[in-house]
């Protein structure tokens, strides 16, 4: 165990030759200023977006391990088509993991910052996959008595992006949503806020597994991409819901187009007259993940009010200002082993997260598995 003046970090380098690289640095820990403190982490979720940074857009069914003096290292080839894409990153190690949880064991001199001291906080701003972090009091939220640091290390990017649907919903007109992949830790998440909010939600699962995990904890319209019928079964979920917004983690191929023409479909069974340009009814499809890297097909059938887009946690975050960012976050809190309890199918340490067999695992973006690292773990 490090004595908190120095500790190991996971970072990410892909270099300019088309090879990706994760490796363990050890790294010194910051002084704290005034308004800051120094955590011991001890759990860092894995998160798509954390794999985004950690493995790019390296192949890694080509990924390879070995060994430097005292740390595995883990190779992978990036496809020379993709090297374009990582064009802002090359030759640079950077280090990974938006969100964690630990203890704070040394504090700056301000009033807030003593406060925390020997506290169990959540933290968001990177470098999480690390052994301590040097952190503003402002990254930090204290836990209730009795969270641990596990219970605590998701409570920033899925918790509030489940929030930031629901928000943008309300402030963008619609009724109603609908989300794809939606038997993830995240999709579970904003089942139980439509749930205790009263928001009617579609959920898009791909197999009968996946459905199940939603139906047991009471989502009420889950229809399956996999089925026949699939088409059919959204449709008549969208005219039972009145949905015109939908989250698409999947990003690539026709799901997004499908959704909307879906949409259209559904608005005109009820519509009074008939309009060659379509409904008037604004339908958005907002792309938040890319588990499918391919281009997004929209085969045309759903008029000209419609918008496919992007949106993400920050962005969205920075529009809506700290007094609702605050409102949020204490929502997650009150709610943290409830509504936002996330489940982990693996804790491992940051030596482990560089196994093979496990970086394949996690890799995968499997839904229903989720990594914790626990950088302190021995």
């Amino acid at each position: 165990m490090s004595d908190g003046k120095t500790g190991l970090q996971l970072r990410s380098l892909i270099k300019k030759s088309g090879e990706l690289e994760i490796s363990l640095v050890d790294v010194p820990t910051p002084e704290p200023a005034d308004d800051e403190v120094v955590v011991r982490v001890e759990a860092a979720p894995i998160n798509p977006s954390d794999l985004g940074l950690l493995v790019g857009a390296a192949d890694m069914s080509t990924a390879k391990a070995s060994r430097t003096k005292d740390a595995p290292v883990i190779t992978a080839k990036v496809p020379d088509g993709a090297m374009r894409a990582m064009g802002a990153r090359l030759d640079q190690s950077l280090p990974v993991g938006n969100e964690g949880a630990g203890v704070v064991i040394k504090t700056g001199s301000s009033d807030a910052a003593k406060a925390l001291m020997g506290k169990t906080v959540a933290m968001i701003g990177g470098a999480m996959y690390s052994q301590y972090r040097t952190m503003k009091v402002r990254d930090c939220q204290s836990l209730p008595e009795g969270t641990t640091a596990a219970e605590g290390a998701s409570w920033f990017v899925n918790p509030l992006t489940a929030l930031g649907m629901t928000e943008t919903m309300r402030r963008e007109g619609h009724k109603a949503l609908v989300h794809t992949a939606a038997a993830s830790n995240l999709g579970q998440m904003l089942n139980k806020i439509c749930i205790a909010d009263g928001i009617p939600l579609v959920n898009i699962v791909r197999s009968k597994e996946q459905a199940e995990i939603l139906k047991k904890i009471g989502a009420k319209y889950v229809v399956d991409s996999s089925m026949p019928s699939f088409f059919d079964d959204l449709t008549a979920a969208l005219v039972e819901t009145g949905a015109t917004i939908a989250f698409d983690a999947i990003g690539g191929g026709k799901l997004a187009g499908d959704i909307l023409n879906c949409m259209e479909i559904a608005i005109n069974k009820t519509a009074k007259e008939y309009s060659r340009y379509g409904s008037s009814v604004h339908k958005q499809v907002y792309v938040y993940g890319a588990l499918d890297i391919r281009p997004i097909e929209l085969p045309r059938g759903f008029g000209m009010a419609w918008g496919v887009g992007g949106w993400l946690l920050t962005p969205f975050l920075q529009k809506i200002g700290p007094a609702d960012i605050g409102r949020l976050r204490q929502r997650v809190v009150n709610e943290l082993k409830t509504t936002f309890a996330s489940h982990y199918t693996k804790v491992v340490s940051l030596s482990e997260a560089l196994d093979p067999a496990n970086v394949a695992a996690y890799a995968k973006r499997a839904t229903g598995e989720k990594f914790l690292i626990n950088p302190n773990k021995s």
